[in-house]
């Protein structure tokens, strides 16, 4: 009750805000009382300024750092916002007023347990970016090395984890004010997005995170991901090599330096096919804020807050799912959906087909370089109520990731699609993925570990074995036919179990 009391008391200071920035409708779907909205109305302008979109980006601005991320998170949510709304909201930069140097100087001391002078031979007081949940200084180390250094805000993860809190009530509050609405899984997503939140406030998993991209592409140099410093590196402190580059959205500048731009596109489609189809690990936040050209023409990324996994099996379900709605092959689109199992089996494959073809004409039959792949996804999203197909989160991701590295691409050639550079490389990916040799590779692997879990099999099965003992010589009153029957279903598994490892290992 308290907990309800308090979070609808932070929820009416919020409505307040959207009121002031003309968002109210943003609250609908809360099924507030009637004259409350109305009240609010009364403190909303008169003339609305810009789209609903924008108004909350505006919104969410004021109400600081949670909400500034939500905002951004809210944006692979075109099946909940609707296209227009999410597209405002992924133009949401994270981007506060910094917090004192002092405060700065006086974490990283705290944190690396030594004064700045003893590890850094200088330290920029101002910072060059300020976020929502940390901001970075300039700095120079004992050794020569130029770097960057990410401090966490003071007392960020306290007002996280308020707001959190909030956001799980009111996705509780949606679902029951609005069951129809379950099938979003909006306190899963909530959950989801506390999660991406608790790793950006341990930027120890930030530098693993740069370092495990780092090694994926440590062959490739058009790809680059500045080495972590871990000696000056902790859960609040992140120290890296510091990036010299362009942004990549400057396409002025690049011509000027003397950058091929259809060289730059094309780095960049091949990185972000490496990213999600070879390795399935990408840079979750690839805006042009965080892609710099350096001087040799590579790409240099920055910012691992963020990162996207998909496993190997929906990466193979994705790229030929893709395929097949580009090559307007409908109806295996659909079956490829069912057999992810994110339409249920008892959808009609044809209906589905259809509603594919409905969403994906409109956009196929525009100039090749005009598709969309991550507007391609956000619409197929809208399908979903009719379909009972349940939200991917990791989906959502990727579709948010598709669309931002689609909108750098355009600003480097509106003439060529970036999917137009990776679709050949998605097609060998695929037919190397079908060869059988790849999956006999997968089988092996599989019966490896399953080989190497043998002795934990066996203790396994000698503990079901002792259950039956003991449950035989029970002196319980139960039932002996039932005592009997619980017996022999352990027996059986135990049997089970032995026959299988003896197989593998014979």
């Amino acid at each position: 009750m308290i907990r309800s009391f308090r979070n609808f008391i932070r929820l009416l200071k919020i409505a307040r805000t959207l009121a002031r920035h003309n968002a109210i409708e943003a609250l609908e779907p809360l099924c507030l009382p009637k004259f409350l909205v109305w009240a609010l109305r009364q403190i909303e302008p008169a003339v609305p300024d810009g789209t609903l979109g924008t108004r909350l980006a505006n919104a969410a601005v004021e109400l600081g750092p949670s909400f500034i991320k939500f905002g951004q998170a809210l944006s692979t949510r075109s099946d909940l916002l609707g296209p227009e709304i999410a597209a405002d909201l992924g133009r949401l930069r994270d981007r506060l007023p910094p917090f004192p140097t002092e405060q700065a100087r006086s974490l990283v001391e705290s944190e690396l347990g030594v004064s700045i002078q003893d590890i850094f031979a200088q330290f920029d007081d101002q910072p060059c970016a300020a976020a929502s949940i940390a901001q970075v200084h300039y700095a120079s180390t004992k050794e020569g090395g130029a770097v960057a250094v990410k401090i966490l805000r003071p007392g960020i993860e306290k007002a996280f984890s308020r707001d959190i809190d909030l956001l799980l009530w009111v996705a509780e509050w949606v679902v029951y004010a609005k069951p129809a609405w379950r099938r979003l899984r909006l306190r899963e997503s909530v959950q989801t997005f506390a999660s991406m939140v608790q790793v950006e406030m341990d930027l120890r998993l930030e530098a693993a995170a740069a370092s495990e991209l780092a090694e994926n592409f440590q062959d490739d140099p058009s790809y680059q991901v500045p080495t972590v410093d871990w000696a000056r590196t902790s859960r609040r402190v992140l120290t890296t090599a510091r990036v010299e580059g362009i942004p990549i959205d400057q396409v002025q500048n690049l011509e000027k330096a003397g950058h091929n731009l259809d060289e730059v596109l094309k780095s960049a489609s091949r990185a972000m096919f490496k990213q999600v189809f070879r390795d399935g690990f990408f840079h979750g936040d690839p805006h042009p804020g965080n892609l710099f050209v350096d001087g040799n023409g590579a790409i240099n990324a920055v910012d691992f807050g963020i990162m996207g996994r998909l496993d190997r099996q929906s990466r193979r379900y994705l790229a030929e799912m893709l395929l097949a709605i580009l090559t307007r092959d409908y109806e295996r689109a659909a079956r490829l959906h069912v057999q992810a199992g994110y339409v249920s089996r008892d959808k009609s494959i044809e209906a589905f087909a259809l509603a594919l073809r409905s969403i994906a004409e409109p956009i196929l039959d525009k100039p090749a370089s005009d598709i969309s792949i991550g507007r391609l996804l956000g619409q197929l999203f809208h399908v979903t109520e009719t379909f009972g197909m349940e939200t991917q989160p990791h989906l959502l991701l990727l579709q948010k990731v598709m669309v931002v590295s689609e909108g750098v691409g355009r600003s480097l050639n509106p003439d060529v699609n970036m999917w137009q550079v990776a679709q050949p490389l998605i097609k060998d990916w695929i037919n190397t993925d079908r060869k059988p040799e790849t999956h006999v590779r997968e089988l092996v692997t599989l019966v490896g570990e399953f080989i190497q879990r043998g002795p934990q099999l066996l203790g396994d099965a000698a503990v079901v074995l002792e259950n039956t003992s003991q449950i035989l010589r029970s002196g319980s009153s139960r039932d002996v036919g039932a005592r009997r029957r619980e017996a022999w279903m352990w027996l059986a598994i135990g049997l089970v179990a032995l026959l299988a490892l003896r197989g593998i290992i014979d």
